[in-house]
Formats: C-alpha cells, structure tokens, sequence
C-alpha cells in the first residue's frame, strides 16, 4: 500500500523558503507542519481520563490557560471538559489510542489534524513581534511558559502558547494560516539586521 504521508502539503509549504530565511537575527519564523493534534472532550474526574492520561503520559491540565508537557505530547487547556492534544506522534496512531482508551465512556476523541498548523515565534524579539497585533498582556509577570490561550492576531483567530521563555506557538486555522504568517514576517522586517542577543 502506498505511503499517503508522502502526498501531504503544509498549508504554509509555498512560503518554505521565506519563513526558513526567517532565521537569522533576533526572531525566526518556522513552521512546524504535520504536527498531531486530537481534540479530547471527557469529564476529567472519570475513569476514562485517567486511561487517556495514561495513554498521553501526562496530565489533563485542570486550569485556564494551562499546558502540560511530556516528551512528543502537549495538552493544551481549551475547556473545563476539553483539551487540544498536540504531539510530533503520528496522528492516526495517537487518535486510534485515544479512542480506545475512551471506548464505550461518555466522551470525545476527534483527530483534527487538518484543522491548524503550527507556527513557532522564537528570539528576544518575539514578544514584541506579537504585541504589534495580540490583544493579551504577553508582559512575563502574566504570560510565560506553559500557558496558551485562544486570541486573536491582526483580527485573525489562534490558539497562542507559549513553550520557552522567548519562544511561543501560533496555531492558526489552515485557511488563515498564509495571513498569518505573512503578517508576521511583515511584523518582524523592523528587527532584521539586528542580530541576535
């Protein structure tokens, strides 16, 4: 059977080149495509939770805006009863365990993939790249690592988390993704030929 991974497209792929340029001086703009994300729904004080934590090896974070982390896989807090997980796994392998580990329980474990692609903001500018058109307070006394919240960017919809200290993920729509990010690297044109720090 043929391998259908070889016939994927990142939604941002036609613009490879400009955001892999984007790497040199203080802020860089890759993408990180065909990352795995399932959409998990479950009470997290059942049983089920606890076998799907057990298949992510890590727990369902319990607070707004949270993230929990452990090796390929991040579950981000999206509801009181719903997470995204976000994982370098193969999708379908991660979804299938997901499902099984929620079989017959009142719960919802949906692939959805297709549905975003992540974009990583990283270097000592990033911050101020972001609040060019981010609403949130990213000032670090409020924002840091291991926190994500639902926003929006230059009026566009996006799930944003930040990973590292100077480091944060951008998980827009596929179909706002090429505004995004060309908005960014728009963002960023001020900071090149700075140099990092």
């Amino acid at each position: 059977m043929a391998d259908l991974t070889m016939l994927r497209r990142s939604p941002l792929a036609h613009l490879s080149e400009r955001l892999d340029a984007s790497g040199h001086g203080p802020v860089s703009l890759p993408e990180l495509p065909f990352r795995a994300m399932v959409s998990v729904r479950v009470d997290p004080d059942t049983a089920v939770a606890q076998r799907i934590e057990a298949v992510l090896g890590v727990d369902l974070p319990r607070s707004v805006g949270t993230v929990t982390e452990a090796g390929p896989t991040a579950v981000i807090w999206m509801g009181p009863d719903e997470w995204l997980v976000v994982s370098r796994t193969e999708a379908g392998f991660l979804a299938d365990q997901l499902q099984a580990a929620a079989q017959g329980a009142h719960a919802s474990v949906v692939d959805v993939s297709a549905n975003r692609t992540v974009l990583e903001l990283a270097g000592p500018s990033a911050r101020a790249v972001l609040e060019k058109g981010c609403p949130v307070d990213l000032h670090p006394r409020r924002f840091g690592p291991d926190t994500a919240v639902t926003t929006t960017l230059a009026r566009i919809p996006l799930l944003l988390w930040q990973s590292a200290p100077e480091t944060y993920r951008l998980l827009p729509r596929s179909s706002f993704a090429d505004y995004v990010a060309r908005w960014l690297l728009d963002a960023m044109q001020e900071f090149e030929g700075q140099g990092s720090s």
